[in-house]
């Protein structure tokens, strides 16, 4: 848990970067999210030499001034070079029992931190939550997944899960579902959520706020396919063929509830300083599908949602990918009325398309695909391992582009 090991409060404002250079014995450099518009790095000078803070600031703990919040990225006099012509605003804290502690807040040309005489300055130890030294990065952050009691959405959450990410499970499913938590692994919390209802994405977004603080990652997970003809010469307005009913459905939760999800959690992005957005979109939507028009419309939205708000969102430190799966290993949601229902739209019978799924002619791999490919390729994309990747939808398809 977080614990506050230090406060003290502002005294003075104004003064010279280089008045204290050679005074301070130890340089700190911060990440803040003084501003959604100011991701960058910041760099801050805030012990003075005879400190008893020397050795006790780690990285990942977090200094609040004011209304301005930091997060300490690195701890050494490295980055003292960079302080000289840097600073625009140099604070005098009161270290108490005679101590002194004076620091600079470096914004260059952007606008200066609301920061005023007499505002209280806290240390807050979060090394222990919020470091993690594995090599996605992953551990203490918080990602969003909708549709994920089951299929994909679930191995993506167990996923998040086990490289420490604290994980909102979204779906439609009254019942819990159980996910292997062990030593290590991240927070759980399960919201039932109706993606396709406004105040329903809203309050779940609430809620994910309030239990883990904010939000640095979302999938947009949650989708729905029912095949079906354009038109069925055979039996036209009958079972399989387009309809309103069907037609309403599929778009409600493909494309409503991609664009409700994804606005309602940038709008938390905004505040809290970026994030990543991965939206779930299918082989089907690059390539188009027999029998499946309707849904591979919609994952061609998806796609062009990711393109777009790629466009729009990068300025504001937040990245946009897609994923694309092809045919993927049996789930409880590929059932055999699913099957009968593609079967009839392409006039194959089932055991013909459960063929088709390990042949190499429609998927050069010749398999179907685990869900924990998906799930790795996702984690992969959540982190910073990927940070410049942007606006693009990866195809884990086993080379299957078209059929």
């Amino acid at each position: 848990m977080s614990k506050e090991y230090y406060s003290t409060k502002v005294v003075e404002l104004g003064g010279q970067v280089a008045d204290f250079i050679a005074a301070a014995k130890m340089i700190i450099l911060f990440e803040t999210e003084m501003s959604k518009n100011l991701p960058e790095l910041r760099d801050a000078c805030v012990l003075h030499e005879g400190n008893k803070l020397e050795d006790t600031v780690k990285p990942g703990d977090i200094f609040k001034v004011g209304n301005a919040e930091f997060k300490v990225l690195k701890v050494g006099s490295e980055v003292q070079k960079n302080l000289m012509n840097l600073g625009h605003i140099t604070i005098k804290f009161d270290g108490g029992a005679g101590d002194v502690l004076e620091g600079s807040v470096h914004v260059e040309d952007k606008p200066i931190p609301d920061i005023k005489i007499g505002d209280e300055i806290h240390f807050i130890k979060m090394a222990s939550e919020s470091v993690d030294s594995s090599w996605l990065g992953l551990k203490g952050k918080t990602a969003i997944v909708t549709g994920a009691a089951s299929g994909i959405g679930k191995a993506v959450a167990q996923a998040f899960l086990d490289n420490g990410a604290n994980v909102v499970v979204c779906d439609m499913n009254p019942n819990e579902p159980s996910f292997d938590l062990h030593e290590g692994s991240g927070e759980m919390l399960y919201v039932v959520t109706n993606v396709t209802d406004s105040a329903n994405v809203d309050d779940m977004v609430k809620k994910s706020v309030a239990k883990f603080g904010k939000i640095d990652i979302l999938v947009n997970n949650a989708g729905i396919n029912i095949p079906c003809l354009l038109a069925d010469p055979k039996d036209p307005h009958g079972k399989y063929e387009l309809n309103e009913k069907i037609y309403d459905k599929v778009v409600g939760v493909n494309i409503k509830g991609v664009y409700l999800v994804a606005q309602a959690v940038v709008r938390e992005m905004f505040n809290s300083g970026g994030g990543v957005i991965i939206n779930m979109s299918s082989e089907s939507g690059l390539e188009g599908s027999e029998g499946q028009s309707i849904y591979a419309m919609t994952k061609a939205g998806v796609v062009s949602f990711t393109r777009s708000w790629a466009k729009e969102l990068g300025k504001h430190n937040i990245r946009v990918v897609g994923v694309a799966p092809g045919i993927m290993e049996a789930t409880g949601l590929r059932t055999l009325a699913y099957e009968e229902a593609l079967a009839y739209t392409r006039g194959i019978t089932v055991d013909d398309l459960r063929k088709g799924y390990s042949s190499t002619k429609t998927t050069p791999l010749g398999r179907s695909g685990k869900l924990s490919e998906v799930a790795d390729t996702c984690a992969f994309l959540a982190s910073d391992r990927a940070g410049y990747i942007h606006g693009v939808t990866l195809n884990v398809a086993g080379g299957k582009t078209r059929g």
